[in-house]
């Protein structure tokens, strides 16, 4: 059965009355629920107030309290999402330039299988991700410059075409690209070597973009 609609004085009724987490201040709670709305700011950070068998707030737990840590969480993917994408950034312009390098700056150079670590184990990936990069390449973008490159030269430079991969599929590229590729990137970052590179683009790709931008259970 679907939720109803509640109005922001039936919510705080909800809240105060049916969930007894203590609302000291009516007007300033109303005011959160307008600005973050009820489902990102109380469906979102429920489970840890609420006593799991009653499933009523925990004795002494205030609106503020949610709201506290939901400005906290705010600011912390803020700043992660702030980090992340300046390794997006780095590592886009980083893979292109050591790729089109050894490869060349034709764009059938990143569409071969063969300019990347392919093998029995790894084709599928390779395949997969080629396909990928293809489309983009044949279909009109939302980006003005690839279009342009497409239409005035028939050719679309990884470096121009990197600017509009996601950060999942330039990390497949750097998972997919032979040993001495990978080799030049990583002298560019302190104490780390190839394989652990790889980990932690996998990790951010899989799971630390998922989470900053809010998709949770």
């Amino acid at each position: 059965m679907p939720k109803p609609f509640l109005t922001y004085n039936e919510q705080i009724y909800k809240l105060k009355v049916e969930k007894e987490l203590v609302i000291n201040d009516e007007d300033y709670a109303r005011s959160q629920l307008q600005k973050r709305g009820y489902f990102a700011l109380i469906g979102g950070y429920k489970h840890i107030f609420k006593d799991p068998v009653s499933q009523k707030y925990k004795y002494g737990v205030t609106f503020e309290d949610i709201v506290i840590l939901y400005d906290f969480d705010e600011a912390l993917r803020a700043l992660f999402l702030k980090h992340i994408l300046h390794i997006e950034r780095e590592m886009k312009s980083l893979f292109s330039y050591y790729f089109c390098e050894e490869y060349g700056e034709l764009q059938n150079a990143y569409l071969d299988v063969n300019n990347y670590n392919y093998s029995e184990k790894t084709k599928y990936g390779v395949c997969k991700l080629v396909q990928i990069l293809q489309e983009m390449v044949n279909r009109k973008s939302n980006y003005a410059y690839i279009n342009h490159n497409r239409n005035s030269y028939g050719n679309i430079p990884l470096w121009v075409l990197a600017n509009a991969l996601t950060f999942g599929t330039i990390s497949k590229m750097y998972q997919f690209s032979d040993y001495k590729i990978q080799s030049r990137i990583c002298k560019n970052f302190k104490h780390i070597n190839e394989r652990q590179l790889h980990q932690l683009l996998t990790i951010v790709a899989k799971c630390g973009y998922p989470l900053l931008l809010g998709k949770r259970d």
